[in-house]
């Protein structure tokens, strides 16, 4: 870890904080004596726990709130645009059809892959559907309705009018091995991806991330000054890493547990990797000193409660992914830690 003298950990090793961090972001620091370490807050789908997720209102929320990086989703339209979603086809809790009604759960869901950007942008993403299990878990959510699924871009476009200069993005690649007809090809998609990132002149400010190895191996590959994170579960609910499978996982571009005596932090070393991005309840004392003497960083997903907050903590994991950044910021502040700065209410 760090102290406030010198360059702040980060996914991204970039200079900007050490020469463009703001007094106030530091005050805290003197207040408390000297901020001997840093861990950065990263805001999960923006700030889903308060806004509707990865639409423009919840990455302002986050901006307001004050953010070290902005984590979100991605998926590529029919005709090639970038566009910000966690499901690769529509959530019937999420998106309403242009009357503004909820299709039937019974009903297919298309795809964003299938449609143009036109045709996804008549779907209404601000508002849950009532007394849903979604609706249930975020129950601070707010609704603002007539919110569209945002394309990459005009996420770029309102981090540029807001003047933060200091914000990251933490990029998702949404794709899965198993249904390749509901995404681009781990190329093409890598390829829409990075070809949007350049365009905006934002490659210094981003890192790419998935489940989907294979992407993260073409980024290696073909931009490898930009950073790849290597996400990672093992749940009931969900497993990209497999352990116990004799035939391995689909999910990890060839780099099989079996060989590293099923440690994920060797994995992800061997897979070329630099920063290991686990679900919470994976993580121990054990297996991230293990990361952390291969030279991993390691960004845990998603802690919400501030008992996981306070645990993620005494770990001194090197960042925390939570749908509500104002809990981690709460909890970093009474230890007196380095925070980064807020900003006045923005306009999307």
């Amino acid at each position: 870890m760090t102290n406030t003298t010198t360059q702040p950990v980060s996914t991204r090793g970039r200079v900007l904080w050490a020469i463009g961090t703001s007094l106030a972001a530091l005050s805290g620091c003197f207040l408390f004596g000297g901020c001997a370490t840093t861990v950065e807050i990263q805001g999960h789908r923006g700030a889903r726990g308060l806004m509707p997720e990865n639409t423009l209102p919840a990455f302002a929320k986050a901006l307001e709130i004050g953010v070290d990086m902005l984590e979100f989703d991605t998926g590529v339209t029919g005709d090639g645009v970038v566009v910000i979603s966690h499901e690769r086809c529509l959530n019937p809790d999420l998106a309403r059809d242009v009357n503004g009604d909820w299709p039937p759960a019974s009903a297919p869901r298309p795809c964003i892959n299938a449609m143009g950007l036109r045709e996804l942008q008549q779907y209404d993403v601000g508002r849950v559907r009532p007394a849903s299990e979604y609706a249930n878990k975020f129950r601070e959510q707010s609704a603002i309705d007539g919110t569209r699924i945002p394309t990459l871009a005009s996420l770029f476009e309102m981090v540029k009018k807001s003047g933060n200069t200091l914000v990251g993005f933490n990029i998702e690649t949404k794709l899965e091995p198993a249904f390749p007809n509901e995404a681009p090809a781990p190329e093409a998609f890598v390829d829409a991806l990075l070809g949007a990132i350049e365009r905006e002149k934002m490659l210094h400010r981003v890192t790419i991330q998935s489940f989907d190895w294979r992407t993260l191996k073409l980024v290696q590959q073909r931009y490898p000054r930009v950073p790849t994170v290597y996400l990672s579960v093992q749940q009931s609910w969900m497993d990209n890493i497999r352990v116990s499978d004799a035939g391995g996982s689909h999910w990890t571009a060839g780099v099989q547990a079996k060989d590293y005596q099923g440690s994920v932090p060797r994995m992800v070393k061997a897979a070329g990797g630099a920063v290991w991005s686990p679900y919470f309840g994976d993580v121990d004392l054990s297996n991230v000193k293990e990361a952390r003497s291969l030279g991993l960083q390691v960004i845990v997903w998603t802690v919400n409660e501030a008992a996981n907050i306070e645990k993620m903590l005494d770990l001194k994991v090197n960042g925390i992914i939570s749908d509500y950044p104002n809990r981690v910021r709460d909890a970093m502040q009474k230890r007196g830690m380095r925070l980064p700065p807020g900003m006045t209410a923005l306009k999307y």
